[in-house]
């Protein structure tokens, strides 16, 4: 009798709806560590942005940015793709589905970072056209999603 109960308990765990339950839980968990992992990057980030700017201000000449602005412009970009990934996060802990536009426009924050700090004396041109390939993908995949999401049905 005893067998027969734990048997039957096993079965009913192993059910679809337990599983996906089961499963559901842990992309819950999963997801929010993540999120927490996130906040922490985003943080020594900003920690780490703060105290180049408060170096390159206070040191000689004083006033003036010693280290390129393109760097300071990619540390800055850095906090806000972080930003957005935590907002891909949060958007998926919210309505439990991935936003695919925010995707598309999380990724083409990061293509336009790498743009903006690229050094063109180190880039050949075959990164040049992959990194041009890359962001007439990302732009026509967004005005996709837009164009489907905006259309109105009938």
């Amino acid at each position: 009798m005893r067998q027969r109960n734990l048997f039957n308990q096993f079965r009913a765990a192993g059910t679809d709806e337990n599983f996906l339950h089961l499963v559901h839980l842990l992309q819950k968990i999963v997801s929010k560590f993540l999120a927490i992992a996130m906040l922490i990057v985003i943080v020594i980030a900003i920690f780490d942005l703060f105290i180049l700017l408060l170096k390159e201000v206070f040191t000689e000449p004083i006033g003036f940015f010693n280290t390129t602005l393109i760097e300071l412009f990619g540390l800055f970009l850095n906090v806000l793709v972080a930003l957005e990934l935590l907002e891909n996060i949060t958007a998926y802990l919210e309505k439990n589905v991935i936003q695919v536009e925010l995707v598309i426009v999380t990724s083409l924050i990061a293509v336009a970072r790498k743009l903006i700090i690229l050094d063109l004396g180190k880039t050949s041109g075959i990164q040049l056209i992959g990194l041009a390939i890359a962001i007439f993908a990302l732009s026509i995949s967004y005005w996709i999603v837009r164009y489907s999401n905006t259309k109105p049905s009938l």
